[in-house]
């Protein structure tokens, strides 16, 4: 600024130029030049020509030079040192001064070049930040994470252009020192030592900027993150407090407190492992309040949005932590409660199996009885410690477990306590009285008394160890009822009372009473367990991952109607026998009022053998395992399935025990029916065991009419029609037949190989021909063999010689099937009669003779009882319509 203000002379070198150069060159300089100029000087053209043109021209345009700038025409080099120093002129003027126009040109571009880098970066670093300042921050972690990467993208991008302008500057400002790095004979003219300033200037403004920057950014940045923090908190926090608000509603359903022991230990089973899932929400909630803690002592922007959230998460940890030990609480009365009915009912079944193990033999002495009262008093001792003493303090301590249900299951225990005890006393009346009576003047002398040996079906869940599922658990002794009645009947001899007798009969029939009604109860007990500790659980969505695949929808095929069962015996059977607890020599009504409900027994071992199958394929399955185990039974559940089949088989020797103490007393009539109806109904099931196994029948078995008689035979055929050598053959070779005889027809099967194991292990019957009743004959009597007998069809077309295995089975079927032609011919007359009553009450129309169907009728009746009355056969009635031929015949052996 100071040159400026002194003025500037401006040297022209035009030597080599023409006069229209310099002139052009002067006019521009005058019109354009910023700065106070003092004086130009001219070097003019060296040529003749134009040396001579610039003088004219100079003279001619001296006055608008003067008026514009001052001009100095020079000719020479010489002439220009007058004016100026050497030292202040460039060599190509003559002069010392170390001046290069084309590197002082570099410089100034290259700074001018910076400069403009500067201005740009300045203005760019200015604008992004705008932009940042202005930017709303997002609501969302991915957002924010997109804001903050885009940001920091473009800072870098800021930061390396700033990068590259320094280096810029910094290489212009060592272009401009380089002379001076060469040696110190080389100096630093003004010009150098301006740019040297312009360019430092320059990078100091650009250092300020970056720094400005930097700290702008570094706030920025910090606000970004603070930001993407607290939307990392915001989101955590709505997925812990959704997972708190799902274990919130789902302790809340956590109301059961179990119907059993089990299923309350399952209960807190599956409480434990659901607080163990809910744990890690839990665990989350409390790093998230430690996180947001962490933000607040960290000054973040957001501390009033933070703080709220921490306590909310707080509140709802403690709220779950509550309720799920508030839960554990209720469970653990309920584990309580339980485990006190529990004890309450194998303290009432263990005594139930005592009096029910007590034989009656050993209670005819006194020493007996006296043994048999104490082992009653000495396990009544123990009811202290196992029986629930106060139902009042029992209502108090649990009322807060206490539902409907489960009262109910409280106040069923009290009975069920109340009961057994009331047996107890009854037992303990009944053995005084013998006890009392062995005290009299004239003792009998009994014979050694034999141990009763039985193995009792306690009720599940009670002195399980003892269960046994084999024969001897499912018949009754009857040798210490014997020797009993034996004694009775010594002691008969030896006293001159009668009434003695008849007091001991009563005695052993209370003690058959008992008996079965004791062993009735641990039934009714058994069934029950097994359908509510098996059955009902195959429906329970706790257990439906234990059901194998192969056991949906099997429930039926595994425990057949044994619910019907149980319903009969629990609501009727067992109510109706202790009615005549008193009066036991007429329980035989009992059986005979209800001897069609028992035929409920057929259809459950019809089902025998299916279960049996089902169980053999499933019995690993990790579903019968946890129900035995939460049952504590010793043994399976196909031992239990059994049970339906022993009870039906102990009744007909519990009937046997009573008729033998009652062959004087009034039900000893009723008595002997029911054992009949009772060995009937073991009979009709025991057919329809074999009926089921039939294969190859395509019709109806149940149209056939009701099943009469099966059994195993020889059978030798004798046809007129068919091969001379087969019929000759036929005679000396039998075949092995199974025969079922229905009310309809007689079926002939063969006999197959016994398959399967265990209960399944049954024959199976392949169907080969049947004969049609209408149309069958009987021969009674077979020379050479009193075990054959014939059965013809169609008037002897075909002949069946059967031999039986014994005399006696023979005399059974030839009467059987006697009993079904005599109810055809019986039947055959009343309808005939019926006939004849309508025609001749109706105005019969004229006939042609020898066609009256009345006439056919009773000539074939006439026939049937002329053949009837033959002492070596009886042929069977054939009727009026043309005989059918017996279906499937021709089968082979």
């Amino acid at each position: 600024m100071q040159d400026a203000g002194v003025g500037f002379i401006l040297v022209i070198d035009r030597r080599r130029d023409k006069w229209t150069s310099v002139k052009a060159s002067v006019l521009r300089i005058a019109a354009s030049f910023p700065a106070n100029l003092q004086l130009v000087l001219v070097l003019r053209p060296t040529g003749f020509f134009q040396r001579t043109l610039s003088d004219i021209a100079f003279k001619f345009n001296r006055d608008d030079f003067k008026m514009k700038v001052p001009v100095m025409m020079l000719g020479s080099v010489p002439e220009l040192h007058g004016h100026i120093d050497k030292s202040q002129l460039t060599e190509d003027l003559g002069g010392t001064l170390d001046y290069c126009h084309t590197r002082w040109l570099c410089h100034r571009t290259a700074i001018e070049s910076f400069a403009v880098m500067v201005k740009q970066t300045a203005q760019t670093l200015q604008g992004f930040g705008t932009e940042l300042a202005e930017t709303e921050l997002p609501n969302d972690v991915p957002s924010t994470r997109a804001v903050l990467c885009a940001h920091t993208e473009k800072k870098d991008k800021a930061k390396e252009d700033m990068r590259l302008a320094l280096e810029e500057g910094r290489g212009v400002l060592e272009s401009i020192g380089a002379p001076l790095a060469q040696g110190p004979e080389h100096g630093v003219n003004q010009d150098q030592l301006d740019n040297q300033t312009t360019v430092q200037r320059l990078l100091a403004q650009l250092r300020e900027t970056e720094a400005a920057f930097d700290e702008f950014w570094a706030k920025h940045q910090q606000k970004l993150e603070q930001c993407l923090q607290l939307r990392h908190f915001e989101q955590g926090f709505r997925e812990v407090k959704a997972s708190l608000d799902v274990a919130s509603q789902k302790i809340a359903t956590f109301s059961d407190v179990g119907n059993s022991l089990a299923h309350a230990e399952h209960l807190l089973r599956d409480l434990t492992s659901f607080e163990e899932k809910s744990g890690a929400a839990v665990d989350r909630a409390r790093a998230l309040c430690l996180d947001g803690e962490r933000l607040i002592e960290g000054q973040h922007y957001a501390v009033d949005s933070i703080l709220p959230k921490c306590e909310e998460l707080q509140h709802l940890c403690a709220a779950f932590a509550s309720e799920v030990g508030r839960r554990r609480g209720l469970l653990g009365k309920s584990l309580e409660l339980h485990s006190l009915l529990e004890t309450s009912m194998r303290w009432c079944d263990e005594g139930i199996y005592l009096l029910a193990s007590q034989p009656v033999d050993k209670c005819q002495s006194q020493d007996g009885a006296e043994a048999a009262l104490q082992e009653i008093e000495k396990f009544l001792e123990t009811g202290a410690e196992n029986k629930i003493q106060e139902p009042a303090q029992v209502y108090k301590d649990y009322e807060s477990i206490l539902n409907p249900d489960l009262m109910e299951h409280v106040r069923k225990v009290f009975q069920k306590q109340a009961g057994m005890e009331e047996m107890f006393r009854r037992r303990q009346a009944s053995l005084r009285k013998l006890a009392a009576k062995q005290t009299r003047p004239v003792q009998p002398v009994a014979p050694r008394p034999e141990a009763l040996a039985k193995s009792p079906c306690p009720s599940p869940g009670v002195r399980r160890g003892s269960e046994n599922s084999s024969s001897e658990g499912n018949t009754l002794r009857r040798g210490p009822y014997r020797r009993a009645k034996s004694e009775m009947s010594g002691r008969q001899g030896r006293s001159s009372s009668a009434g003695d007798e008849e007091e001991s009969l009563a005695v052993l029939r209370r003690h058959v009473m008992n008996e079965l009604l004791d062993t009735e109860r641990v039934y009714v007990e058994e069934l029950l367990c097994v359908l509510e500790g098996y059955a009902a659980q195959m429906d329970s969505p706790l257990m439906a991952h234990l059901v194998s695949a192969d056991l949906h929808s099997k429930k039926d095929v595994l425990f057949g109607n044994m619910e019907e069962i149980y319903h009969f015996h629990n609501r009727i059977f067992l109510r109706e026998l202790e009615t005549y607890a008193d009066c036991p020599e007429l329980v035989g009504r009992c059986f005979l009022e209800r001897m069609e409900d028992f035929q409920i027994y057929e259809k459950y071992c019809q089902n025998k053998p299916r279960s049996e199958s089902l169980w053999r394929q499933c019995s690993d399955c990790p579903f019968f395992q946890e129900c035995q185990r939460k049952l504590d039974h010793k043994l399976s559940l196909d031992s239990y399935l059994l049970k339906p089949v022993q009870r039906i088989t102990k009744y007909q020797l519990l009937l046997k025990e009573m008729l033998k103490y009652s062959r004087s007393c009034e039900g000893a009539e009723g008595l002997q029916e029911a054992l009949s109806s009772i060995l009937g109904i073991l009979k009709a099931v025991n057919d329809s065991m074999h009926l089921i196994a039939i294969t190859g029948y395509d019709g109806n078995l149940g149209d056939l009419g009701r099943l009469l008689m099966q059994g195993s035979f020889s059978v030798w055929t004798d046809h007129k029609r068919g091969h001379t050598k087969v019929k000759e053959l036929a005679r000396f070779k039998p075949m092995q037949r199974h025969l079922f005889l229905h009310e309809k027809a007689v079926l002939f099967c063969k006999r197959r190989e016994e398959s399967g194991e265990g209960y399944e292990k049954a024959p199976s019957y392949s169907y080969k021909q049947s004969l049609n009743m209408t149309a069958v004959g009987i021969t009674e009597n077979v020379k050479g063999d009193a075990k054959k007998f014939e059965i013809w069809y169609n008037s002897r077309e075909e002949v069946y010689i059967i031999q039986a295995p014994t005399p006696e089975i023979k005399a059974a079927w030839v009467g059987e099937i006697r009993k079904v032609l005599t109810g055809q011919l019986q039947a055959c007359r009343e309808a005939s009669q019926h006939r004849a009553l309508e025609q001749s009450q109706s105005l019969p129309l004229p006939a042609v003779p020898g066609t009256s169907p009345l006439r056919g009728t009773i000539r074939n009746t006439k026939k049937l009882e002329e053949r009837k009355t033959d002492p070596l056969s009886l042929e069977g009635y054939v009727g009026t319509a043309p005989l059918p031929k017996s279906p499937e015949k021709g089968r082979g052996p």
